[in-house]
């Protein structure tokens, strides 16, 4: 598991990223987030860890003005959960559940690109076998006239070139 990044808040609200060396604000938290950073936001005067909190302020915000992920209903049930005995099951659930989804589609996604890989394989490998086949054809063309084969042409050309440009 590789390091979280650190990003102190201070009290004025703003966001510090030490690793960039530059304020930031939730969208590029949102955005180092997407591309599989780990965060970790720390109140700069008691250090004490706030990533929960300005994880809700991202997804907040993001429900709010992007297209949303969770439904009313789906909010009001979470809701109804906290303080009750089965919360921490349903906190199992909804991991499990979102992992699933995503290994999913992580999978698809695999297959979908073998798929559309497939069918062009045994192309590229005719047009391979068509561009050895035609090398070979060159070359016995060449020689029987009596003219070297293109990759002994240009290593000659290139070493006369090098004589001409000697002093």
């Amino acid at each position: 598991m590789s390091e979280k990044r650190v990003i102190k808040k201070y009290a004025n609200r703003r966001l510090y990223d030490a690793t960039a060396s530059r304020h930031v604000t939730l969208d590029d938290l949102r955005k180092l987030i997407v591309s599989g950073e780990q965060l970790k936001v720390v109140d700069d005067k008691s250090g004490e860890d706030v990533t929960r909190a300005t994880l809700l302020q991202i997804i907040a915000e993001q429900e709010q003005f992007a297209t949303p992920v969770l439904s009313t209903e789906l909010m009001e049930t979470v809701i109804r959960f906290y303080g009750n005995p089965v919360q921490e099951m349903l906190t199992r659930y909804l991991e499990q559940s979102v992992g699933t989804v995503l290994r999913q589609q992580q999978e698809l996604q695999a297959q979908m690109a073998k798929a559309l890989e497939a069918p062009m394989a045994p192309i590229a490998d005719l047009a391979r076998q068509n561009m050895a086949l035609l090398s070979t054809m060159q070359s016995s063309v060449l020689s029987a006239f009596g003219m070297p084969k293109p990759d002994e042409a240009a290593k000659s050309d290139s070493d006369s070139s090098d004589e001409k440009n000697k002093p």
